[in-house]
C-alpha cells in the first residue's frame, strides 16, 4: 500500500495547478531568503566589522564553493527528479530505492568533496589570480568551508528528497532554525571572539551540519513510503543508474558553469580588491533577486516529474507555463526596485565610497536582464520533470561557458573596460534562454502529448524520454 503522509508531502497530480505551484514554491522561498540572508550575513559582518579585504576574501570565494558544490547538486537534482516520477507512480519499491540509494550517493560525495575542496584550495585562489592582499583571508575561508562541507551535502540531498514528494515545508523550518543559528554565531565569533573570517566560515559549518541532522532526522520516519531505513542502507543499481542518468548530465553542467565563473572572476579581480569587494556586495543582492526564479524552477521541476510519472502530460504543460508566467512577472517587478534602491541595499555590505560607486555599477548595468535568466530556470526546471537533461546540459555549457569565455577574451583582446566586463552574464543568459525555449517547444510539454505510452497508477515512468 502507498501511504502519504497528509501533512507534509503533496500529491500534485490532482487539484488546481498554479495553487500547488504556489503552495510549493512559496515555502521554498521563504527558505531560500533564509538562506540567502545568512549568507549576507557574513558578508554584512566582515564588510563592517573586519574589513575590505575580508569582504572580497568571503565574496570571490562564491565561484571556488560552487565548482564542487554543483558536482552534488546535479546529482541531488537527478535524484529528486527520480523520486518525484516514483511518488507520482505510486511505485513504492522503487521509491524507496532512489531514497536509499541517494543517501549512500550523499556519504560517497562527502568524502570525495571534502579531500578535493581542501587540497585545491591553493590551486583555485592562483588560478583566479587573487591578490595577496585578499589571498591569506581567501584561503581560510575556504578551507574551513571544505572542511565541513558534508554538512551542506547532506541538507541538499534530504531536502531534495522531502520536496520531492511535495513537501517544501520542512526543508524552510530547518533552514529558519539553521539561518538563525549562523547569525548568532557570527555576531559571537567575529565581534565578541575577533576570529575574522575564520569566524564567518565556522558559523557556517556549524549552521549546516545542524541543519542536515534535523532533515536527516525528519527521514528517518519507517512508515511513509520516503523514510529511510538506516540499517538497510544500501546502493541499488538501477536506481542509480536512473540517477546518473538525469544528475550526472546537470552535475557536469553545473561544475563546468561554477569553474568558469572563477576565470570570469579572474577579470573582475584584476581591478582591484575595492573592485572585488564592490561585486561581492553586489553579488549577495543578486542571490536574493534569484530567489524567486529558483523556487519557481523548483516548483516546476516537482510538479512536471509527478505528473509526468502518472501520465498526465496535458497538466504538466499547463504547470510549467504558469511556472514561466509567474517567474518572468515576478523576477521584472523585483529588479526595478533593485535598481531603484541600489545604493542603500549595497551599504548594508559597507560605507566605502570606491566600493559602493562599484556595486551600483554593477547592478545598474546587469539587473535588468534577470527576466532571461528568469524564463531559463524554469525552462530547465520543467525539462529534468520529465527527464530531458543532457540537451539543456549543452545548451547551459554552451551559453554560460563556451559563449561567456569567448565573449570576455574577445573584449579583453579588444582593449574591453569594466562595462564589457559586467555584460558576459547578462549575454549568457540571453543566448541560454533562447536556447532552451527552441528545446521546450520540440517536447511533449509543448505539444501537450506524449510519444510513449501513458504510464498506469504503480507503473514507472521513464527516466528519459526519446527526444533527449
Amino acid at each position: 500500500m502507498f501511504r502519504r503522509s497528509r501533512k507534509t508531502d503533496s500529491d500534485m497530480t490532482v487539484g488546481v495547478e498554479w495553487k500547488h505551484i504556489l503552495g510549493f514554491s512559496v515555502p521554498m522561498a521563504i527558505g531560500l531568503l533564509f538562506q540567502q540572508f545568512y549568507n549576507t550575513v557574513d558578508t554584512i559582518v566582515v564588510g563592517q566589522y573586519v574589513g575590505r579585504t575580508a569582504l572580497a576574501a568571503v565574496g570571490s570565494t562564491g565561484s571556488i564553493i560552487n565548482t564542487m558544490v554543483g558536482v552534488c547538486a546535479g546529482l541531488a537534482t537527478g535524484a529528486s527528479v527520480v523520486i518525484a516520477q516514483d511518488y507520482g507512480a505510486h511505485d513504492r519499491k522503487s521509491l524507496s530505492h532512489a531514497v536509499h540509494t541517494s543517501i549512500v550517493l550523499t556519504f560517497l560525495l562527502t568524502i570525495f568533496a571534502t579531500a578535493i575542496g581542501v587540497g585545491a584550495v591553493d590551486a583555485m585562489l592562483g588560478l583566479m589570480d587573487t591578490p595577496e592582499d585578499v589571498f591569506a583571508e581567501a584561503k581560510e575561508y575556504l578551507t574551513i568551508y571544505f572542511t565541513g562541507i558534508g554538512g551542506l551535502l547532506f541538507y541538499n540531498m534530504g531536502s531534495g528528497i522531502l520536496r520531492a514528494v511535495g513537501d517544501s515545508r520542512r526543508p524552510l523550518y530547518f533552514l529558519i532554525f539553521s539561518a538563525v543559528t549562523n547569525i548568532v554565531l557570527d555576531l559571537v565569533f567575529v565581534i565578541c571572539f575577533h576570529m575574522g573570517t575564520a569566524g564567518v566560515a565556522w558559523a557556517t559549518v556549524i549552521s549546516q551540519v545542524l541543519s542536515a541532522g534535523l532533515v536527516l532526522f525528519s527521514l528517518s520516519n519507517p512508515a511513509v513510503p520516503y523514510g529511510i531505513h538506516w540499517r538497510h542502507l544500501h546502493m541499488e543499481k538501477q536506481a542509480l543508474r536512473r540517477i546518473l542518468a538525469i544528475g550526472l548530465p546537470s552535475s557536469i553542467q553545473q561544475a563546468i558553469t561554477a569553474f568558469s565563473n572563477v576565470f570570469v572572476q579572474s577579470y573582475i579581480n584584476a581591478f582591484g580588491s575595492a573592485c572585488m569587494a564592490g561585486w561581492s556586495a553586489y553579488n549577495k543582492l543578486d542571490a536574493f533577486l534569484s530567489v524567486p526564479m529558483q523556487s519557481l524552477g523548483l516548483a516546476a521541476t516537482t510538479f512536471v516529474g509527478q505528473n509526468y510519472g502518472a501520465g498526465e502530460m496535458l497538466r504538466a504543460k499547463r504547470g510549467a507555463r504558469q511556472s514561466m508566467a509567474m517567474s518572468v512577472g515576478i523576477t521584472a517587478a523585483l529588479e526595478l526596485l533593485m535598481v531603484a534602491a541600489r545604493r542603500p541595499l549595497l551599504s548594508m555590505f559597507t560605507t566605502d565610497p570606491e566600493v559602493l560607486d562599484y556595486g551600483a555599477y554593477f547592478v545598474l548595468v546587469i539587473t535588468l536582464f534577470y527576466v532571461f535568466m528568469a524564463l531559463s530556470q524554469v525552462l530547465a526546471g520543467a525539462l529534468r520533470g520529465i527527464g530531458v537533461a543532457k540537451r539543456p546540459v549543452l545548451a547551459m555549457i554552451g551559453s554560460y561557458v563556451v559563449f561567456r569565455q569567448a565573449y570576455l577574451y574577445i573584449g579583453k583582446t579588444l582593449g574591453g573596460g569594466i562595462f564589457e566586463v559586467s555584460l558576459a552574464y547578462p549575454a549568457g543568459w540571453v543566448v541560454c534562454s533562447a536556447v532552451l525555449f527552441l528545446l521546450y517547444t520540440r517536447t511533449d510539454l509543448w505539444r501537450g502529448g506524449r510519444k510513449q505510452a501513458d504510464t498506469s497508477a504503480g507503473q514507472q515512468a521513464p527516466a528519459e524520454p526519446a527526444q533527449d
